[in-house]
């Protein structure tokens, strides 16, 4: 097997040996292997066949993601697989199409309106697939119009969350279950609400000399088609004993309601998946939160710093979207000249304010021309909840004194 990248996130490693039922690995005893520890070391193996995975804690998540989708009824709450990478070609779409091929009921939403989708989930759901989410999710207008997707796939995580609808001639008010596991691929982040219910793959581009074998639909689905009767035919008489374990978990609250199928499908297979397992999830939960606490951090400085431009412009009610960004992006001792790279871009710069529900828009300035731009009054109330009270020479104008 091809060894791991160096990681970008969580680094712990992790052996997956690839086990013989009958002679054992190369240098062990031949040992009596379940079938499930089995059929997850199989699953394993083809996901590392077709794509590299940032660490053996991704792969270790990814191949127990997948199983438990075959026993999802058994679970109360129904994980989200988040795949996300900075860039293009970073092997999102390719870990999904695997995915796609070896998950229970495989239901692809591709311009699925919201309303087909929850009328597709039913008491036996199937597993929602969403590719390039990020053209749902990835901007203000995007996510405004796409709030009712965002809405079910939140509800969803949870057993018992319902959606309401009225349907038929005399307008009554239907329950539509919304529970079911879901995988999204996108570039970027997805909003905080689904991460913060999702196991999170953080993708990247392969270095040079990283290979792979290429994935070919007709050629290779047969043998993930096959992984994927297997691990229905394992999991499926295991559904009562799946449904009452309580497995002893190395996170709290809502992070352990989300690891917790994949820690169970583990204390099923045996072998050395408990440990890996557990792992995997006490790794790759630190490092989102601590994810979340940069994230947090970036974004009350970025409330902080335009408070601070509207200020050195002497407090306009109104100012352009290129002139905060320049002079953002034109202070050394700031994280915005660098931000991605090429700088705090407008993109970026409404990506970063989307959550407080701030975005530009046409302004008329004050010299009578139009330009995209932000007003104070928009901030106003970010700055009140999220920023401490600036010092007085902060809120001076600075032409008063010359």
């Amino acid at each position: 097997m091809e060894s791991m990248p160096d990681l970008v996130g969580p680094t712990t490693p992790l052996h997956h040996p690839t086990v013989d039922a009958d002679h054992g690995t190369d240098d062990t005893p031949a040992l009596s292997v379940s079938e499930g520890e089995q059929v997850l070391s199989d699953l394993a193996a083809q996901f590392r066949r077709y794509v590299v995975l940032p660490s053996d804690d991704a792969l270790t998540a990814v191949t127990l993601w997948v199983a438990a989708t075959h026993v999802q009824t058994a679970w109360q709450h129904a994980p989200r697989l988040a795949i996300v990478g900075p860039a293009k070609r970073c092997g999102k779409s390719r870990l999904l199409d695997v995915v796609t091929e070896t998950v229970h009921e495989p239901l692809i939403t591709v311009n699925a309106s919201p309303a087909a989708v929850f009328r597709s989930i039913t008491d036996n759901p199937p597993t929602l697939l969403v590719d390039e989410a990020d053209t749902l999710f990835g901007s203000a207008k995007a996510a405004e119009r796409n709030e009712e997707m965002r809405g079910l796939l939140n509800a969803g995580h949870q057993r018992n969350r319902p959606t309401l609808r009225v349907s038929g001639p005399n307008h009554e008010v239907s329950k539509f279950p919304t529970f079911a596991m879901a995988a999204l691929a996108g570039i970027g982040d997805l909003p905080d609400t689904i991460m913060d219910r999702s196991v999170v793959i953080r993708m990247r581009r392969r270095r040079p000399g990283e290979k792979v074998a290429e994935f070919r639909t007709v050629r290779d689905t047969p043998a993930l088609h096959a992984l994927r009767d297997r691990l229905a035919a394992w999991l499926t008489p295991l559904h009562t004993q799946a449904t009452d374990m309580t497995p002893p978990m190395p996170v709290e609250d809502r992070a352990a309601d989300t690891w917790q199928p994949l820690v169970s499908v583990a204390d099923l297979a045996g072998g050395p998946w408990p440990a890996a397992a557990r792992t995997a999830c006490r790794t790759m939960t630190i490092y989102e939160a601590e994810q979340d606490q940069d994230n947090s951090a970036l974004n009350i400085r970025l409330l902080t710093d335009i408070r601070r431009a509207f200020a050195a412009e002497g407090d306009p009610p109104v100012l352009r979207t290129g002139r905060l960004l320049g002079i953002l992006n034109e202070d050394a001792e700031s994280p915005w000249p660098d931000y991605s790279g090429k700088g705090l871009t407008p993109r970026g710069l409404q990506i970063l304010l989307k959550d407080h529900g701030i975005s530009s828009a046409n302004r008329r300035l004050p010299d009578g021309s139009q330009a995209k731009g932000f007003t104070r009054l928009q901030f106003a109330d970010a700055w009140a909840r999220y920023c401490a009270d600036p010092a007085p020479e902060q809120t001076s104008n600075p032409s008063a004194g010359a």
